[in-house]
């Protein structure tokens, strides 16, 4: 049943009471987007038992992380090209993926065999595709003004599912298949959830049929340029931190337990710098409606790129200003994610907003690939400073993007007309 067939069962009182009905929407989907997305990086979380206990060798733990973007973009352009997010209801798209990639996450326990794990993780990835984009339609469904405040809000609930493994395995310190399990379990109740309690919006339309060439203004035409290369710039960073923050900060505080032993600090840590991103996200999407996308995007790279600079640098003595820094850099390095993503749909004719957010959403995840592999090869060669340091180019071209482009005409197009 297409989207715009179900669009017509939106409750009565949600009809009556936008608002509510709005409001209720955006909880259930960011609610569920947080459970579904601790799939992404549960890995990550427990990347040193896997080479312990396994044998698993960092590179091969680095390429299931990568599997794991580079099966989002596969996922993505599959959906974008077959038409699929047309073909079945956005809601039913994202219950079967949740709970597709939840399974498929289980396997990780029983695999040995290091290209079998990287395979499952390339699936699980593909399966993740069909949440997060479908998710920003339901919502989109709903929000025709505060879009940019609504996606920001999701986007908050997607940083703290995808740092819910390092919470999992601060209290599962010595149980690392708790940590798989409780994950895999959140992502089928977070598909349960989208499926049985949110409605589709009054604003639900039936996307465009998928057009590759009209991606190509995103090439052509300035102002989609300029927000393509400053989201190009904001994702070269922000994965590669998010995928390797954890072991940095397993190797400057070490193994020191917390409550006697019940909690591990490390892993308690980098969840914390995931909770400071997700609480940065609806405040720049505030900040965002009332001093203009470009001025907002701008100042988040500019905080996260200079941390990137300096906190691999900062001597191990230093930790608590190392976790500071962490805290910063974990706000400032997705707080701008959702504005780009909404000045991508205020730059787009509407019927090709879904073709532009899917081209974007692609070269960005592809270009994630490129930098989680980079970040332990230049940290073997060079240490935790160059490694970083390196992800600051990112954001530096991004900022100058952003920048030029809230000098030009195609600004007034975003915001409000605040840019």
């Amino acid at each position: 049943m297409s989207a715009g067939t179900e669009s017509t069962r939106t409750p009565a009182a949600a009809l009556a009471d936008p608002a509510r009905g709005r409001g209720a929407a955006l909880a259930l989907v960011s609610f569920a987007t947080l459970l579904s997305l601790s799939v992404w990086f549960s890995t990550n979380a427990i990347s040193d038992v896997l080479e312990m206990d396994k044998g698993f060798t960092t590179s091969s733990l680095a390429w299931a992380t990568i599997a794991v973007q580079l099966g989002f973009v596969a996922g993505t352009f599959l959906i974008a090209l077959t038409n699929l997010s047309d073909l079945i209801n956005a809601r039913t798209l994202f219950a079967a993926s949740a709970v597709t990639a939840g399974l498929l996450n289980l396997a990780i326990i029983p695999i040995d065999g290091e290209a079998t794990m990287i395979a499952v993780r390339f699936a699980t990835g593909a399966m993740l595709a069909g949440v997060y984009p479908p998710a920003m339609k339901v919502i989109s469904g709903w929000f025709a003004r505060g879009r940019g405040l609504a996606l920001g809000v999701m986007v908050g609930a997607l940083t703290i599912g995808s740092g819910s493994p390092h919470l999992l395995r601060s209290f599962f310190a010595d149980n690392w298949e708790a940590v798989i399990v409780g994950s895999s379990i959140l992502a089928v109740i977070g598909g349960a959830v989208v499926r049985g309690f949110v409605k589709d919006g009054p604003h639900d339309v039936r996307g465009a049929k998928f057009a590759p060439r009209y991606m190509l203004r995103m090439f052509t035409d300035r102002g989609p340029r300029l927000a393509l290369f400053g989201y190009l710039g904001h994702m070269w960073e922000l994965y590669a931190m998010w995928a390797w923050i954890g072991v940095f900060l397993a190797a400057v505080v070490s193994v020191q337990p917390l409550l006697a032993g019940r909690l591990d600090l490390a892993s308690a840590l980098t969840f914390a710098v995931f909770l400071a991103g997700a609480v940065a996200c609806p405040l720049a999407g505030m900040m965002a409606e009332r001093i203009g996308r470009t001025y907002v995007t701008s100042l988040a790279m500019i905080l996260s790129g200079g941390t990137a600079l300096v906190i691999g640098f900062v001597p191990v003595s230093l930790a608590p200003l190392i976790v500071v820094l962490a805290l910063v850099w974990g706000a400032s390095v997705i707080a701008d994610s959702a504005q780009f993503s909404t000045a991508v749909t205020e730059l787009s004719e509407p019927e090709y907003r879904g073709t532009m957010l899917t081209f974007q959403m692609g070269l960005g995840f592809a270009l994630t690939a490129v930098t989680i592999w980079l970040v332990p090869v230049v940290q073997e060669a060079a240490g935790w400073g160059a490694a970083f340091a390196m992800l600051a180019i990112g954001p530096a071209l991004g900022t100058a993007a952003m920048l030029i482009l809230r000098r030009m005409p195609e600004a007034r197009m975003m915001a409000g007309g605040r840019g």
